[in-house]
């Protein structure tokens, strides 16, 4: 029997960095729930046939993305080179943050997952050998590195939309409300509460590597 030449081929092969920029928009359109397979092949007018040829599954779908987005926060070295450490490891943690402002739908997927892709594991190792270079002992380096990764992400989780029911307003007007008689110490800083996240992300920072800095002095005694 005569075959047919002419078969399907199927769809074409869409690049990896369409695939990628697509799935960031859904993120930050949309949500992590709506990050799916089928609602992404939906929103680029594909197949998932044609996302598998890229991805296992879904996680292996939002490991690259997350990596994607985070290769955002990247400082080149030679800028580093010119800061102090403490400069410098501030400098890297507000650039991370700073992206998941724009991106405030992916700091919960990290939550459940440490970041393993080749920005992440970058990031990990500019910090490490900052660290070192500055005089850190290798375990104190280790857990420093992880804490600021730690603390950058804590009040990341915190950028996502706030519920309808909330506002600023509300919120304002609840300190303002206090009753002095109840909570005075509270009332009587009232007109500074509260405090904008980026203000306090930025004063627990300078807290925390005050803090680096003092054990780093005293490791050598």
């Amino acid at each position: 029997m005569e075959q047919n030449p002419r078969r399907s081929r199927g769809r074409p092969r869409l690049p990896l960095e369409r695939i990628i920029a697509a799935a960031v928009a859904v993120l930050d359109e949309d949500g992590a729930d709506a990050l799916s397979m089928r609602n992404l092949a939906q929103r680029l007018d594909s197949g998932t046939a044609t996302l598998y040829r890229h991805f296992t599954g879904r996680a292996d779908l939002v490991a690259q993305v997350v990596d994607s987005v985070l290769a955002e926060a990247h400082v080149d070295d030679e800028t580093l080179a010119g800061m102090a450490w403490q400069e410098a490891c501030e400098a890297l943690a507000h650039s991370l943050f700073d992206v998941f402002r724009r991106h405030p739908n992916v700091a919960p997927l990290l939550v459940e997952q440490v970041p393993t892709g080749p920005n992440s594991w970058a990031q990990r190792e500019q910090v490490i050998a900052l660290l070192l270079k500055a005089g850190f002992a290798a375990p104190t380096a280790a857990q420093a590195c992880a804490t600021l990764g730690r603390y950058v992400l804590g009040f990341a989780t915190q950028l996502a939309p706030p519920s309808a029911s909330a506002s600023a307003t509300d919120e304002d007007a609840m300190w303002q409300n206090l009753d002095p008689q109840t909570f005075p110490a509270t009332a009587s800083v009232a007109s500074h509460l509260p405090v904008p996240l980026e203000q306090e992300f930025a004063f627990g920072l300078e807290l925390l590597i005050t803090g680096l800095n003092y054990m780093m002095l005293h490791q050598r005694h």
